[in-house]
């Protein structure tokens, strides 16, 4: 439904489908078969505080960190001033993680987003730390446009794309979603490993 969506506005332009979980991957293989573009994955982690539900911020696999939008600048200025060494050690530990697990497959290569129409793909949103971080990895890197396309997210979510990207494809919007995983009749989503065969096909068919 969403490559539907987005072939009739980019299907004539040069894309690259850019994966923020794995079952992104599954959502954005769909896209990337329909624009005929490849598709990669930035693989993140958060980082939560002792008795804080929500992570003030991620890190991604080249080691970059977001804090969150939905705290205060004020908040995180005084989270990082009181655990400043508490964040270093996790921000590590989660850098460590992430490497191990992607090793040296499914990693997103920059030079193949440049002067590209990114389209940011996840199997949906509550939270939008993880477009936070993508925007981050992207800073540095001359894209032509940046897209969002979300078979579910909050309204949160939609009100941080609307600042950081230049369209947005969105099947539900809601208040107040629950975990992810309820709105799927099914959540067999593969492995990991799976998952970047799936990314590694698609790369080679479309060479």
């Amino acid at each position: 439904m969403l490559a539907s969506l987005i072939k009739d506005k980019l299907r004539y332009e040069n894309c690259v489908v850019l994966s923020l979980d794995d079952g992104g991957v599954v959502v954005g293989a769909q896209i990337a078969a329909t624009l005929h573009c490849l598709i990669s994955l930035l693989l993140s982690g958060d980082i939560t505080l002792p008795r804080e539900a929500r992570a003030i911020a991620g890190i991604i696999s080249d080691g970059k960190l977001a804090y969150n939008h939905n705290y205060s600048q004020g908040e995180i200025d005084e989270f990082v001033g009181e655990y400043r060494s508490y964040i270093e050690e996790e921000r590590l530990e989660r850098f460590h993680e992430l490497n191990r697990l992607l090793g040296s497959r499914g990693l997103v290569d920059a030079r193949k987003l440049k002067h590209m129409n990114v389209i940011l793909v996840s199997e949906g949103l509550k939270d939008p730390m993880k477009l936070d971080l993508a925007e981050e990895y992207l800073k540095p890197i001359e894209i032509e446009k940046l897209y969002v396309a979300l078979p579910i997210a909050s309204v949160d979510v939609i009100d941080r794309v609307h600042i950081m990207a230049d369209g947005v494809f969105c099947l539900n919007v809601i208040d107040d979603p629950m975990e992810i995983s309820h709105y799927y009749d099914k959540n067999d989503l593969p492995s990991h490993e799976k998952i970047v065969d799936t990314l590694e096909n698609i790369v080679l068919h479309w060479k």
